[in-house]
């Protein structure tokens, strides 16, 4: 059985403005493998979230593959597109997204909802995975009656409620306090590690993706470097290092057919306190949750 969770080969895509063609991404290959907490790296208009949305089903791509447990992505029309996102993703999203009059316990169990599965068990599936967060006891508090670090763990239990094989997680940590980022981080690390759950995380920052077992960097839709981080997430999870602090530097491979080696950010960018804005496509698959929910329960959000 293969241990490759994602393969991505000669990815492109591209945008007409105008009689101007943008490249988004511009001929993206690499693999990741199952279990593997893989960062993505790169400045806003990098590419880093069209690539994240077209590795989730979010959009189509111009050209080039993405395989997902043997299935081609890029070939699904969208009716097929909702079905696999529900039975094989979750998502972790940089704003949260959870319902205001809803619970953190409803929340989470949401998902579960679309299955068909019975209340009682799908209550059950939730609680355990609040539990796993840590916040068995905010079961019954609304969004607006948690911190920002709280309620991006109710996010985070309701990505893995579903059991889901891939998490893809847009800037989840972009509106925490460094702190609080910190804390997140550690715990996606540790449920990768503990659950064997594979996580892909785009993110701007440098210091964020050094946790990552895999940091693959892009800028203008090229991919510029993919480094083997593993003992160094490890190190830097030991050493409880936070955000804007001293980090160990990464081991650079030789990104294949390229013959780049390495990866130095520009100099004198400025990462800190800055916040990616929502990806359109993102936000509309949470809609699709809120539709979706109404229809299936007549209860309106």
């Amino acid at each position: 059985m293969s241990n490759i969770a994602i393969e991505v080969n000669d990815l492109y895509k591209i945008y007409r403005i105008g009689t101007n063609k943008v490249r988004a991404l511009n001929g993206v290959s690499f693999k990741i493998e199952k279990g593997e907490f893989c960062c993505i790296v790169g400045t806003s208009g990098s590419g880093k979230s069209t690539l994240l949305n077209m590795m989730a089903g979010l959009e189509p791509p111009t050209k080039g593959s993405i395989v997902i447990g043997g299935e081609h992505i890029e070939r699904k029309n969208e009716s097929a597109l909702v079905l696999f996102r529900q039975a094989h993703v979750g998502f972790v999203f940089q704003s949260y997204n959870l319902l205001p009059n809803m619970t953190a316990l409803e929340n989470v169990a949401m998902p579960l909802t679309f299955r068909g599965m019975d209340k009682t068990i799908r209550l059950a599936k939730a609680r355990k995975m609040l539990k796993l967060v840590g916040l068995q006891k905010y079961e019954n508090h609304r969004p607006g009656q948690m911190s920002g670090g709280q309620q991006q763990r109710v996010g985070i239990a309701r990505a893995l409620v579903v059991d889901p094989d891939i998490i893809f997680a847009d800037e989840p940590t972009g509106n925490l306090d460094s702190a609080t980022t910190m804390e997140v981080l550690k715990l996606i690390q540790s449920i990768v590690h503990e659950k064997g759950q594979t996580v892909v995380m785009v993110t701007h920052d440098n210091n964020l993706a050094a946790y990552g077992d895999k940091i693959i960097r892009i800028s203008d839709g090229k991919i510029i470097a993919i480094e083997d981080n593993r003992a160094n997430a490890a190190m830097n999870a030991a050493m409880g290092i936070e955000v804007g602090g001293t980090l160990a530097p990464p081991e650079a491979a030789t990104v294949p057919d390229t013959g780049v080696q390495g990866y130095a950010p520009p100099q004198g960018m400025d990462t800190a306190g800055y916040a990616a804005p929502q990806d359109a496509d993102t936000t509309g698959y949470a809609q699709e949750y809120v539709q979706d929910y109404t229809k299936e329960t007549g209860n309106e959000v």
